[in-house]
């Protein structure tokens, strides 16, 4: 039986040196009806990372392979660099080849697409959880007051089992991890207001509990991105 090809996800990645690279990987349906993945190509792409110059490395991987008749879909992230570079794509590939004349040829990264609906969202209340970022910044700053924050914890009875974590603003599911495990830990952050004079960011109530809400939203939206990665969904 004669195996499908589908190319799903293409990724630039950034290594030392600020060095860009790109991974193609295939999926596709051997002849026992099993989904299989192969990583085809890891490269590296001399800057600038044009659609030109992405469009003919990608084309180059698919006639390596010998596989550019039997393309179905490319999945790449949501930016006008990847839409230009499909179209170039297009122009490189035998269209008849294509389901429906390669129409469907370009399909958007689901996860990527959800990334950005989550960073606008905390774009608006980002000015609603400083306090807390900046609360989680000051006891995990340096390894001594870190020390002290486990310390008062265990006076506190409070099982301590995770450790502070300062998000990075460009991941939602860090922010997701800072609020969870902050949240977890508010009364020591309260005991410590009151020993600590240089520690002056102490969220409010009111502020603790717009996190929790914050924390409960992103919540679901992280279980939808790991069902995304436990079944290798892409689009």
């Amino acid at each position: 039986m004669k195996e499908e090809w589908r190319l799903p996800h293409i990724c630039g990645l950034q290594a030392t040196k600020k060095k860009g690279y790109m991974a193609v990987t295939a999926h596709y349906i051997d002849g026992l009806w099993t989904l299989q993945s192969r990583i085809l190509r890891f490269i590296y792409v001399p800057a600038p990372h044009t659609s030109e110059r992405l469009a003919e490395t990608l084309v180059n991987c698919l006639m390596d392979w010998n596989i550019d008749s039997k393309l179905c879909i490319v999945t790449l992230d949501n930016c006008s660099t990847n839409d230009s570079m499909i179209r170039k794509i297009k122009d490189k590939l035998s269209l008849e080849s294509l389901i429906r004349d390669g129409s469907l040829l370009h399909m958007r990264y689901c996860a990527h697409i959800l990334n950005l609906i989550v960073q606008e969202g905390l774009q608006v209340i980002k000015d609603g959880i400083e306090n807390i970022r900046d609360s989680v910044g000051f006891w995990s700053a340096i390894p001594k007051r870190h020390e002290k924050f486990e310390d008062t914890a265990r006076q506190l009875r409070i099982v301590c089992t995770r450790k502070l974590a300062l998000d990075c603003p460009t991941r939602w599911n860090s922010t997701y991890k800072m609020l969870d495990i902050a949240t977890e830990y508010k009364d020591v952050f309260i005991w410590l207001k009151q020993r600590e004079y240089l520690y002056t960011c102490l969220p409010t109530n009111s502020q603790w509990q717009f996190a929790k809400d914050v924390c409960e939203c992103l919540k679901l939206f992280n279980e939808v991105k790991m069902f995304l990665i436990l079944h290798n969904v892409k689009f």
